[in-house]
C-alpha cells in the first residue's frame, strides 16, 4: 500500500494498490490517502477561498467526494490529478454556497482610471520588475495569497484557474458556468485589479 509522504514519489503500482484498497473499504487506505495528499491539496483550495478555515472545509469536502466516487475513478489520469480537480471543484462549490463577503470591495475601485484624453490617471505609485524579483520565493507566495484575498470572489477565482492552475479558457468557462467571452473579460479586469494592488503594495 502507498505509504509515501510525498505523492510525487508514488509509482503507478503504488496508486493501483491504494485505489484497490480504497474500493475494498480499507480504513487504513483512507487514512493513507488523507495523510499523503492533504498537504498538497490545502494550498490548491486556499488560493480559491478566502481563509484557512474555508480551505480546510473544501479539502474535507473533496476527500468525502473522492471516497464516494472512488469506484468511478477511471485511472486515465493520476490519482493526484483527480484529487486536485475534485478539490478545485469543492472550493468553487464552497464559494457558491455562501453569500458574497460583505467586506468585499468592488473591482471597479481597482481598475485603471483614465482622463478624457485617454491618458491613465497617475495612481501615485508604481512598481518595477526588480522590486518583485527582489522578493524571496516564500515572500512572493505570501504576497500573492494576500493580494488575491483582497479581490472579489469571481475575480480571484478566474485568476486562479487561468493563471495559476493554467486551465484553458473553454475549461474555465465550463467550471464557472459562464461564456468564454465572459472569462476573457473577467480575467482582463482581474489582472488589472491585481496589478493595482501590487503597485500599491510595492510603492509603500
Amino acid at each position: 500500500m502507498l505509504s509515501l509522504v510525498d505523492p510525487s514519489l508514488a509509482t503507478a503500482e503504488d496508486e493501483r494498490r491504494l485505489i484497490a484498497a480504497l474500493r475494498a473499504g480499507d480504513d487504513a487506505a483512507y487514512e493513507t490517502l488523507v495523510r499523503t495528499y492533504a498537504p498538497r491539496l490545502f494550498p490548491v483550495a486556499r488560493r480559491i477561498v478566502a481563509s484557512d478555515a474555508e480551505a480546510n472545509d473544501a479539502v474535507q469536502d473533496a476527500f468525502i467526494s473522492a471516497f464516494k466516487s472512488i469506484d468511478r475513478f477511471s485511472e486515465e489520469s493520476s490519482l493526484r490529478t483527480w484529487l486536485h480537480r475534485i478539490t478545485v471543484n469543492a472550493a468553487l462549490m464552497l464559494l457558491r454556497s455562501r453569500r458574497r463577503r460583505p467586506e468585499q470591495r468592488s473591482i471597479d475601485e481597482l481598475l485603471p482610471r483614465f482622463e478624457a484624453n485617454g491618458h491613465r490617471v497617475d495612481t501615485g505609485g508604481g512598481w518595477s520588475t526588480a522590486a518583485v524579483e527582489g522578493l524571496e520565493r516564500e515572500e512572493k507566495r505570501r504576497l500573492l495569497t494576500r493580494l488575491l484575498d483582497e479581490l472579489p470572489d469571481d475575480s480571484r477565482t478566474v485568476l486562479v484557474l487561468r493563471d495559476i492552475e493554467e486551465r484553458g479558457t473553454a475549461e474555465t468557462a465550463e467550471v464557472l458556468g459562464i461564456t468564454p467571452g465572459a472569462v476573457k473579460t473577467r480575467l482582463h479586469r482581474a489582472r488589472q485589479a491585481l496589478r493595482t494592488l501590487l503597485e500599491r503594495e510595492l510603492s509603500e
